[in-house]
């Protein structure tokens, strides 16, 4: 009776040991942190938990997310930055552009951060130490968005040779990033001998006056800068240059499906797939200062053709040949 009462019991604790080990198992929490909402930015979010998923780890199952967002209020990142890291999370995620990832950036010094997103040089804005070793606790995906403006305006310029005056539309709340687009855009205009007004709009109220001061100002063509709240309205906005008939370049796909007339600019979804890989990389062990900072593999140009006859404009036959996509 002995001998039976002491496998039976051994036999209980065998089977109840990887229980409780389970038990014991903490699942990590990834935070995310985002300068827009849910609604807007649920593309990005597909993309992050798909780069998570081929990193192994699926939300709910062997990973948590926290979500913050801020709402397109940048006063609020740093409170939900500060959040996230009382909150203790395995690591963080911030999307998109420099205002999120500052905010983490001065919330932990420890905590692994990702940043997604950014439109800037990580180095210049002080989140890296150099691109291949990014040192400390921070590593980045860019998306060129900002540094491509130039590029942009001189692109636009090809389809309204005879223009004198251009209008380069910035959101004025995302001052980080503002004031270097704004620079260097001005300098581009400047070397294509074209005048450029700066206008403003940082709410949907407010694009009614964009295209009103459009008109007033006789403006040419349009070059819509890289920001979050710009980027989140990417189809409404070229919906609108459509109806207005103004020829406008911006830096996503979707806004040329909409009636755009052209984009240039990195993969949208890929770049946020990169986040969730990296996030799941250093779940397994490795560090941001050991993960360089990604950029963009490929800059896509996308022309509307059907947009260009609306718009009466003779696309230039070698601008055509170096488009990745022509949509007629």
């Amino acid at each position: 009776m002995r001998r039976r009462k002491f496998i039976a019991l051994a036999g209980a604790a065998a089977f109840s040991t990887p229980l409780v080990a389970w038990a014991q198992r903490t699942v990590p929490v990834v935070g995310f942190l985002s300068i827009g909402s849910p609604g807007v930015f649920a593309d990005r979010v597909r993309a992050f938990l798909d780069g998570l998923k081929a990193a192994d780890y699926i939300d709910g199952q062997n990973v948590s997310i926290e979500y913050r967002w801020a709402e397109f209020h940048d006063e609020r990142l740093s409170e939900l930055a500060a959040d996230l890291v009382q909150r203790n999370v395995s690591a963080i995620a911030t999307f998109a552009g420099t205002p999120p990832a500052l905010a983490a950036k001065a919330a932990t010094s420890t905590i692994p951060i990702v940043v997604g997103g950014l439109g800037t040089d990580p180095v210049e804005v002080g989140l890296v130490e150099s691109l291949n070793r990014p040192g400390g606790n921070i590593t980045a995906v860019t998306s060129l968005g900002i540094e491509l403006g130039p590029k942009r305006l001189e692109l636009l310029s090809q389809f309204i040779p005879a223009a004198k005056t251009v209008a380069l539309l910035v959101n004025p709340t995302t001052t980080s990033d503002t004031a270097t687009q704004v620079t260097d855009v001005q300098a581009a205009a400047r070397r294509l001998g074209l005048q450029l007004h700066v206008i403003r709009a940082s709410t949907d109220r407010e694009f009614d006056d964009v295209f009103a001061s459009l008109l007033q100002n006789q403006v040419a063509g349009l070059v819509i800068t890289p920001d979050p709240f710009l980027n989140s309205r990417r189809q409404q906005l070229g919906e609108l240059t459509l109806r207005h008939t103004m020829p406008a370049v911006f830096q996503f796909r979707e806004f040329v499906a909409a009636g755009g007339l052209l984009s240039y600019g990195g993969r949208l979804e890929e770049g946020w797939r990169l986040v969730g890989v990296y996030v799941g990389r250093i779940l397994k062990g490795e560090k941001p200062a050991d993960l360089p900072v990604q950029q963009p593999t490929k800059i896509e140009l996308i022309v509307n053709m059907v947009t260009a006859k609306v718009l009466r404009l003779n696309v230039p036959l070698a601008l055509l040949g170096r488009a990745d996509e022509v949509i007629e």
